[in-house]
């Protein structure tokens, strides 16, 4: 019951002393008041102090945080790979190579002739690729390696990003989609994007000099993708970001075989063997992955 309805109560009540004759006078009501006022006076100290009290509260919270962030964190912790990496089941998917790499078949990779699908007009809408390219957020004078590049359909749309001060490696390990590429980047005029012919374990970019590399729809079609992970690594410059563009294996909606989509949950597993960082998932195209890995420091 509150302070003031207990007064009002109280001031209320026959006024009778204990002698049980009453002359009409309120006894103690004096006392009775002062006691009340110090009451109300207190009160009204202790809600002036809530604020302070609040605020310090509030300092104390924010310390803990930032103090948490200023820790060193702790060490990159690498996963050992399986030995054997790779195995070989007679019972698989007629859309992949019966090789396994821990527990997922790989793909069949597309050959130079499904170049044209590469560039269908409904690509725009479907996967969206002006907004998945403003999404890295590339700096002009950077340096970007598009890895399977095949018709050069994402090259140079980075290639614009970086401008003339920055370069793009498009890697491909069939010739003939690099010529399909080159024709591509000499109709829109560009000279920033430089064809490198690799094979399939090592993309051949250089070492420490790619800021930003991207797969997109690629990787579970490699098929070496332990070795072929470990050089891209090695390509980066320590910071620089992995970008796996998959379409999502979590929904059975999306119109592709399921060899060729993959789940967030196994690219990071697989990721784990190497030295880098999970930095994002980007939710922002509608049917594919944007998962963003970056080198872990030395």
């Amino acid at each position: 019951m509150s302070i003031r309805w207990k007064t009002f109560l109280s001031m209320n009540r026959p006024l009778v002393p204990l002698d049980g004759k009453g002359d009409g006078k309120p006894p103690q009501t004096d006392a009775r008041m002062k006691v009340i006022s110090r009451t109300h006076g207190r009160i009204r100290r202790v809600g002036l102090f809530i604020p302070q009290i609040f605020a310090g509260w509030l300092l104390l919270a924010l310390s803990y945080a930032t103090a948490a962030d200023a820790s060193p964190k702790s060490p990159q912790v690498v996963v050992a790979p399986p030995v054997p990496l790779y195995e070989s089941r007679a019972n698989h998917s007629s859309d992949g190579l019966g090789k396994f790499f821990l527990d997922r078949e790989i793909a069949h990779f597309m050959t130079h002739h499904g170049a044209s699908w590469l560039e269908r007009p409904e690509r725009e809408e479907e996967e969206q690729p002006t907004r998945l390219v403003e999404a890295l957020a590339l700096k002009v004078g950077e340096v970007a390696a598009d890895i399977g590049a095949g018709s050069g359909y994402l090259s140079w749309r980075m290639a614009k990003k970086v401008g003339p001060t920055g370069r793009v490696y498009a890697n491909d390990i069939q010739p003939e989609m690099l010529q399909i590429l080159r024709t591509n980047m000499l109709a829109r005029g560009l000279t920033n994007v430089i064809p490198v012919l690799g094979d399939i374990t090592d993309p051949r970019l250089p070492t420490n000099a790619v800021d930003l590399a991207i797969m997109v729809d690629v990787y579970h079609e490699f098929d070496h993708p332990f070795e072929m992970i470990r050089e891209i690594v090695r390509s980066l410059k320590p910071g620089g970001r992995l970008v796996f563009v998959e379409y999502r294996g979590e929904e059975k909606w999306i119109p592709i075989k399921a060899l060729h989509k993959m789940t967030e949950a196994q690219v990071r597993k697989e990721m784990a063997l190497h030295p880098l960082e999970w930095v994002e998932t980007l939710r922002v195209l509608p049917r594919q992955h944007v998962i963003v890995f970056r080198r872990a420091p030395p």
